[in-house]
């Protein structure tokens, strides 16, 4: 069984609000199989420089993580060793280090912390 939860946004070019809805409901589902864990693959849009979805989604979990109902939030660009927040993740979640993503500088995806 895989630790971290994988919720891909993206596929199928969806609209912002229906890339949301899934996010969502793959952290509720996460969250309820135990994860601790999820990779959001959202892209980074396709002018390279942001996408809607990309935004949207970060910034729902941002709110999300003020509400306290996720841990914490790594951006794809920042889930290496340089990063604070990622050292902390892989400290206690070891194998979060072990994940493709993990020091690519992946901008089209964020690490949720459940």
């Amino acid at each position: 069984m895989s630790k971290m939860e994988i919720i891909n946004i993206e596929r199928g070019m969806p609209t912002v609000e229906e890339a949301i809805r899934r996010m969502n409901m793959g952290l509720s589902t996460a969250r309820g199989r135990g994860m601790k864990a999820a990779k959001v693959i959202h892209g980074y849009g396709s002018s390279g420089v942001g996408g809607g979805i990309r935004t949207k989604a970060r910034s729902e979990l941002q709110n999300k993580r003020r509400l306290g109902r996720i841990k914490g939030i790594i951006y794809g660009e920042d889930f290496s060793s340089y990063s604070v927040a990622a050292r902390d993740a892989v400290a206690r979640l070891p194998w979060l280090s072990q994940d493709s993503d993990y020091g690519r500088r992946n901008d089209g995806v964020t690490i949720v912390l459940l």
